[in-house]
């Protein structure tokens, strides 16, 4: 940063009315994003009409605080209630809420504040320092590399399905055949909606994930009425530096990956937290315990990728007028009502702009440590409440959730249905993690592949030697090749001969 850009850096720092802004914004985020239903980018699509007659700066200030707020607050509920308050927080339901069922849920909540921040702040960095190289390399990407990064999401359920990896297949092509429902984003033709006009618009995602993750749990808990509440550890929060230094290098890598994904115009934090937690699952060699039972490294990986997607959003916003994700696709808007056009001239004719945003992020990522760290006890409570009075409260919420969605007594119907579905699901041994990722997933693997398809006038044989032939889809090739190799019983036989060699050589405790 040169010495003309810092003025403009610390401008939402020493201006009153913005830092007032930062803050509310922040504040206000926080719990939006931990009410189920209530999203980040419905929230931001809402201040647009309020904001269109203020000034582009303090337009700006307000939604990028709501932004960072409201992608961390989606931690609080999952981490309490199994109910991920926004899409990014599915992967933090995993380990978060068997941490709660521990009674450490404020230490958990305490963890999460600090590597959000942590990753947000790389971000941001990444933002300040590598914007026109990591945005030069997202634009490289062809839609079948968005083909395969769906299909590495997808292959990731084997992360998600506990130890059947054919019942976690199963749960995520369910999801996909979800996701398909509505009209044919190319075509315009009706899919699956059996002429019923209703479901011309699709099935809402989130009416999905609040029945699959809040609905099925509260089902399941009636079989626990009797059982005694645990009572939460709320007595430190703030953790110590020994645990965050515990943390940081995995933090650091999580973050660079929820970058880079959030850089691909099109994805988002939840795709960059999933993909952080299964990097947790296969790089941790030594987890606090095993995830799924309460891992903290299985709640630092998503915390910190979908935070740092955040920055990783706004790179090709800024510099190529792409959306990172859903929210900065509607800041795109903002900006063009304020008479602003994202993209290559914007760095150039408004460079002041950039650096602003660049001091108004680290501003809210900043309030957000503050308003993360507070409440937390208030919070705690929930999950101390009898369960003969959680579980109407999780239900309650779960259909104030999703009407708030589109007004539409329909999606609650959807709600309810899933989450009977997802309560047999959870009595058979399904997860329903999968589930959730497949509904994400499948529309943007449609897409991809088709026009993908297009590219190559339906050849299937140059299609497949694009995959060969040009180098990010032949790196995404091969880890595609790898993720099912490893799902294999010949993997799992070399990985066996090659323990007791290293336990021979006397090199197995160093693994």
């Amino acid at each position: 940063m040169d010495g003309s850009a810092l003025p403009y850096f610390l401008m939402a720092w020493l201006d009153p009315s913005l830092l007032a802004l930062t803050a509310l914004g922040t504040l206000a985020g926080v719990y939006i994003g931990a009410i189920p239903g209530l999203s980040v980018t419905m929230a931001v699509s809402i201040l647009i009409s309020f904001t269109f007659a203020w000034d582009v700066n303090e337009a700006l200030a307000l939604m990028a605080g709501v932004f960072c707020g409201g992608v961390y607050g989606g931690s609080r509920t999952a981490i309490l209630l199994n109910i991920p308050g926004a899409p990014s927080a599915i992967a933090t339901v995993l380990d978060g809420f068997p941490l709660a069922q521990r009674g450490e849920a404020g230490r958990a909540i305490g963890v999460s504040t600090v590597v959000s921040v942590i990753g947000g702040m790389m971000g941001v960095v990444a933002l300040a320092v590598a914007a026109p190289a990591i945005s030069e390399f997202a634009l490289m990407f062809a839609p079948r590399d968005y083909l395969l990064l769906a299909v590495i999401g997808l292959l990731l359920v084997g992360s998600l399905s506990g130890e059947s990896l054919a019942k976690g297949v199963f749960a995520g092509a369910l999801g996909v055949l979800i996701g398909m429902v509505g009209m044919d984003p190319l075509t315009a033709e009706q899919r699956f909606t059996f002429s019923q006009v209703s479901l011309l618009g699709g099935i809402p995602y989130v009416a999905a994930m609040i029945g699959f993750f809040g609905v099925a749990e509260a089902l399941v808990q009636l079989h626990q009425l009797d059982a005694k509440p645990i009572r939460q550890k709320v007595d430190r929060i703030v953790p110590s530096w020994d645990v965050v230094k515990r943390y940081i290098p995995l933090s650091i890598r999580s973050s660079a990956i929820g970058v880079v994904i959030g850089a691909l115009p099109g994805t988002g934090g939840d795709i960059a937290s999933l993909m952080a937690y299964d990097h947790a699952k296969r790089s941790v060699k030594k987890p606090s315990r095993p995830f799924g039972d309460g891992a903290y490294e299985g709640l630092v990986a998503p915390e910190s990728a979908n935070n740092a997607a955040i920055g990783g959003a706004y790179i090709p916003m800024l510099t190529l007028g792409l959306p990172g994700d859903a929210v900065t696709a509607v800041i795109i808007g903002a900006l063009f009502i304020h008479g602003l056009r994202p993209g290559p001239m914007l760095m150039i004719e408004t460079p002041h702009l950039f650096w602003f945003t660049v001091g108004n992020l680290t501003l809210a990522n900043l309030f957000t440590l503050v308003f993360g760290l507070t409440g937390i006890r208030v919070f705690a409570k929930m999950v101390e409440c009898p369960r003969a009075i959680l579980v109407p409260l999780i239900i309650v919420l779960s259909v104030v959730g999703t009407y708030a969605i589109q007004n539409s007594v329909i999606d609650i119907y959807w709600m309810l249905a899933f989450g009977v579905l997802g309560y047999f699901m959870k009595i058979y041994g399904y997860q329903v993690g999968p589930v959730i990722l497949g509904v994400i997933l499948g529309p943007l693997m449609d897409v991809s592949y088709r026009r993908a398809m297009l590219s190559v006038r339906d050849d299937p044989s140059a299609f497949a030697l694009e995959l060969l032939t040009h180098p990010i889809s032949l790196v995404l090739t091969l880890f595609v090749v790898l993720l099912l190799a490893r799902q294999t019983p010949a993997w799992a036989a070399v990985q066996s001969r090659l323990g007791r060699w290293r336990a021979g050589h006397g090199t197995g405790g160093s693994a």
